[in-house]
């Protein structure tokens, strides 16, 4: 099976023969360095950036500013998902991949922490997936196609954590997932799983993830994202990561396959940059032989998603400062807890942009430690040291986390009684870890401790002829448990229910129909609300929710965006797509225009003082008409259109070009057809080419205002001159 760029990806081919499907590698992959020269990237001097790929979609303005250009940031890009069914996490996946991503994480769903096993089949989850084997294998499967798509290995990303941990991990191992969220700290403190069970199936689970060469992650952010005042823990922070990398090490796992889940603590509008660089610093000094996730601060995430690109870039600009190994793209639309493919392809861009675009910095700028960074950095540093102390003394992690010291609002040493206490003997699973019996054997010959039955040769796994790891055949691979909820039911009802080729809007679910809308009221916030919903109900919308909602003034307007569902499905075979026009070369329009020469009139009308657009059109500079020979006659700004009809008379000109940027109360519309009306007026209408443009037109607008052609956003100077040549053509030809 092949993806071909045209067609959409088969979820049914996906899933077919899937109990025999292998992966086709193990472990985690790094970006490769970019190896060619800079004429391969329009001459720009990039110095950090990584492997072009193979095909991608380039940021929007790369194709008409910059050739296409899409040079790939030097860090992992992650995008993490959570739709709750992995049939469509494939295709964000996908998505994603052409954006950039190569680090696809999806966030298992709420209550799998609390299950004492494996689950089969694929259920819907809430709240993310469930981490089952043919959600993995049908994932894997996908991802192996989409990185020969785009040229570029790409990471599969889950949760080894819960009181499954040792499962999940022999199952990742099995299944060729590259990194895991791994950190027994996370069982204690944020799942109530008991103390001793955690860290034991953590040095079990810690062991199967290094046999199978998957990087690690830990989860010390949870701690940022759950204080009552984050910019506290800063110390506990630096603790966090380093109990978790001392056991991953005692455990046999070497620190290049460590991980740290690193958080800048706080956003606007507090002073983000001072409060965050210096920890990120400091992250960065104590751990320098780890590696570095730089994951978003989605604490302080609201639901404008504005605030929170603001807040993505200055993380982004902390990563720069200091350095990411993989950079967390988590979307913007955490504050709405609305997993949307746009969003999640919105923040890949995000990172790629801002990431691109600080290339260099640090060869350009220095981190002064000699003033208030440095000092800030130390202080964190040897707060965290203080801790490490109270905690031996104490009487051990255990006896800390009973007594409630992590996850305290205060800074340490202050303690405002708040922590999160846990007892040793209590929690889930408590009693339950239990001797090795004498004739225990390990089912996996990578495991933590100690056969109790003697291997005379060969791997620990001989005795029983090969462990799944050794031999894959071994394997039990279990489809669907549950008649209805599996993924095969959704597709079928998917598909009869809007037809396998009916186009629906979708945000999180193939075909749900959910769409957006963006209102502004000019009347205070509360009435703004109700009246939201009713004009949601009135156009249509089933079940209307208010998703973001932002004063503008307390009395003069709010604005609002409000989801629903919209119960409809567009056929492609019932639209009316024009034929696309004629492509003519560079090369064949200059040869035309050589041979018979065209002269332009060319204009801002009305009274619009914009003029850069139209001379970005025209200009030699800019690559314009002037480039392909054509004689351009510019009038300057605020033209009427009767002096663009005298001037063309007077020229003898073959065409008008017109632009309009602004558009209140439909000047441009009124601009356009005021043109066609006096060029028939004047007797010149049949022989003269008519031709409007501006961010606002289109060609359809165009037309129907009578004029001939329009020419929107993204519009270059060989644009307009193919057309002009084709037009005369078929003028000609009449």
């Amino acid at each position: 099976m092949t993806l071909r760029k045209e067609e959409k990806l088969d979820i049914h081919e996906i899933l077919k023969d899937l109990e025999n499907y292998r992966p086709r590698r193990r472990g985690w992959q790094w970006r490769a360095p970019y190896t060619g020269d800079s004429e391969g990237l329009n001459a720009f001097p990039y110095r950090e950036i990584a492997a072009l790929l193979k095909q991608s979609i380039p940021l929007p303005a790369a194709e008409r500013s910059f050739g296409g250009i899409d040079p790939q940031p030097d860090c992992v890009i992650t995008t993490e998902i959570a739709s709750g069914r992995f049939e469509d996490d494939i295709r964000r996946m996908r998505m994603a991949a052409w954006h950039g991503a190569d680090h696809m994480m999806v966030i298992r769903t709420a209550g799998q922490s609390h299950f004492d096993g494996l689950i089969e089949g694929s259920p819907e989850g809430v709240g993310g997936v469930p981490i089952t084997r043919k959600q993995l294998r049908a994932t894997r499967k996908a991802l192996d196609l989409i990185e020969d798509e785009v040229g570029r290995p790409l990471n599969f990303h889950s949760y080894v954590s819960g009181v499954a941990g040792p499962e999940i991990a022999v199952l990742f191992a099995e299944e060729g997932i590259a990194g895991a969220h791994q950190d027994p700290q996370y069982n204690v403190l944020y799942r109530n799983i008991n103390m001793v069970r955690s860290f034991v199936d953590a040095a079990v689970a810690k062991t199967i993830m290094n046999a199978a060469e998957i990087l690690q992650i830990d989860g010390a952010h949870n701690a940022n994202a759950t204080a009552r005042k984050a910019w506290m823990v800063m110390p506990e922070l630096l603790v966090q990561h380093a109990i978790n990398t001392c056991f991953s090490e005692m455990v046999g796992m070497p620190r290049e396959r460590i991980a740290l889940s690193t958080v800048p603590p706080t956003s606007p509008p507090l002073p983000a940059l001072t409060m965050d660089l210096p920890y990120a610093v400091a992250v960065r000094e104590l751990f320098y032989d780890c590696k570095m996730r730089a994951q978003m601060n989605t604490r302080y995430i609201e639901s404008d998603i504005r605030e929170a690109t603001v807040a993505h870039v200055l993380n982004l600009l902390i990563s720069r400062l200091t350095s990411a190994d993989i950079q967390s793209t988590i979307t913007p639309d955490e504050g709405r807890n609305l997993p949307w493919h746009q969003n999640n392809i919105a923040a890949v861009c995000t990172a790629k942009q801002a990431l691109t675009g600080m290339d260099g910095l640090l060869e350009m700028v220095q981190l002064r430690m000699d003033g208030p960074l440095g000092t800030r950095k130390r202080e964190i540093i040897e707060r965290a040291v203080l801790f490490l102390e109270e905690i031996n003394d104490a009487g051990g992690y255990f006896e800390a986390v009973a007594q409630g010291h992590f996850v305290d609002s205060g800074e340490f040493p202050a303690r405002n009684g708040d922590g999160i206490a846990r007892d040793p003997e209590g929690g889930i699973s408590a009693g339950s870890v239990v001797p090795r019996d004498d004739e225990y054997l390990a089912p996996v010959c990578h495991h933590f401790g100690y056969n109790n039955l003697p291997v005379s040769e060969g791997s620990p796994c001989s005795p029983i002829g090969g462990c799944t790891f050794c031999n894959p055949d071994k394997i039990v691979y279990i489809d669907e448990l549950d008649p209805e909820d599996n993924v095969e039911q959704r597709l079928a009802k998917v598909e009869s229910e809007a037809g396998a080729d009916a186009i629906r809007p979708e945000v999180i679910w193939q075909g749900d129909g959910v769409v957006t809308i963006g209102l502004m009221l000019p009347t205070a916030e509360e009435p703004a609300f109700y009246a939201a919903l009713e004009i949601a109900a009135r156009m249509g919308l089933k079940d209307p929710e208010v998703i973001h909602k932002g004063v503008l003034h307390p009395a003069e307007g709010s604005y609002l965006e409000v989801k629903g569902t919209l119960d409809l499905a567009i056929r492609e075979d019932e639209l009316v797509i024009p034929e696309k026009a004629e492509v003519i070369t560079a090369d064949e329009v200059r040869a035309d225009i050589l041979a018979q020469p065209l002269r332009v009139v060319a204009a801002t009308i009305g009274e619009d003082e914009h003029s850069v657009g139209l001379r970005e059109i025209i200009d030699i500079k800019h690559g314009g008409l002037e480039k392909y020979g054509v004689d351009c006659v510019y009038l300057g700004t605020s033209i009427s259109v009767e002096k663009m009809i005298d001037a063309a008379i007077e020229t003898e000109a073959d065409a008008i070009l017109i632009s309009t940027i602004i558009t209140h109360a439909g000047v441009h519309r009124m601009g356009m057809s005021r043109l066609d009306q006096l060029a028939r007026e004047k007797g010149i209408r049949e022989r003269i080419i008519l031709v409007g443009g501006g961010t606002q037109i289109t060609n359809d607008i165009a037309k129907a205002c009578g004029i001939d052609a329009g020419f929107g956003r993204g519009t270059t100077g060989l644009d307009v001159a193919g057309f002009l040549v084709r037009r005369r053509r078929e003028i000609k030809s009449d």
